[in-house]
């Protein structure tokens, strides 16, 4: 299940409000006013804008905004819930059979985990499930991959149009060096349009991107528990055995809060093993 993912945009707010905050104090009101300038944003909004179209066909720029907005959204998925999960599965297989699991997945909402035991209930080899999950894993990766490429050229490309911007207004300002009227505001198009590209990469595309990524990261290492989950299921595992063998993959800080929560719990496994 995907929640809002807070940190998102308070971490560009934030970012906005320093920058505001920095202008503010060395300038007053009348500061902001003089780093708005049009034709400046125009370079770097409209530059990059093209620059995309060049690099990424139509189909791939229609996903932009999707992937964007999944930077402002995180999976909650609990580590703890999901072993339990396999544990409650494991158990009733051993007690019902494999064919039991069917009924299970009703209140299953994750497409992966349904698709892994049912492979499982159909009997087929745990190399050929680790084999089809993993590939399904190495499909998903390319396809964030290839949805993060867009954030991440966003992120080149922004602050090579303020440059590009800069060059521009530098040219202007020299071929009217006589008419000093004219050199302020070429010398606010050669500077702006370099502060609104690096601060476009630097706040939003270039670390939105590193939030995709780290977001793929935890996504493949949940779906190898699962995999681990419906093999151990489909072999037959004890659910103690099992459980154990998932919860290698807990941290020790969530191991340690897993025993605040459910101290008997632990205490009758210690006692069972006595």
């Amino acid at each position: 299940m995907k929640k809002r993912d807070i940190l998102t945009p308070i971490g560009i707010t934030l970012g906005f409000i320093m920058v505001m905050f920095g202008i503010l104090s060395s300038g007053g009101a009348g500061g902001i006013i003089s780093f708005i300038q049009l034709s400046s944003i125009l370079i770097v909004i409209g530059g990059l804008f093209a620059a995309l179209l060049i690099n990424f066909n139509l189909e791939q720029m229609k996903l932009t905004h999707l992937v964007m907005k999944e930077a402002f959204n995180k999976n909650e998925n609990s580590l703890s819930d999901l072993i339990e999960l396999f544990v409650r599965l494991s158990e009733r297989a051993r007690r019902e059979g494999l064919l039991a699991l069917e009924n299970e997945l009703d209140s299953v909402e994750d497409p992966f985990i349904k698709k892994g035991v049912l492979l499982a209930i159909d009997g087929i080899e745990p190399e050929v499930i680790n084999d089809i999950m993993s590939a399904e894993i190495t499909a998903m990766e390319d396809r964030h991959l290839k949805g993060r490429t867009i954030i991440e050229k966003a992120g080149e490309y922004a602050p090579a149009w303020g440059m590009i911007g800069t060059l521009i207004g530098l040219v202007l300002m020299l071929n009217n060096l006589t008419d000093p009227a004219t050199l302020g505001p070429n010398m606010a198009v050669a500077l702006l349009t370099t502060f609104y590209g690096s601060l476009l990469a630097n706040l939003v595309f270039i670390p939105m991107a590193g939030k995709l990524e780290m977001k793929t990261d935890e996504e493949v290492f949940m779906k190898q528990i699962v995999i681990e989950g419906v093999i151990g299921v489909q072999s037959g595992q004890n659910p103690r055995i099992l459980k154990e063998k998932l919860s290698a993959f807990l941290s020790d800080n969530m191991k340690k809060k897993e025993v605040e929560e459910d101290p008997d719990e632990v205490m009758e496994e210690s006692i069972n093993e006595a």
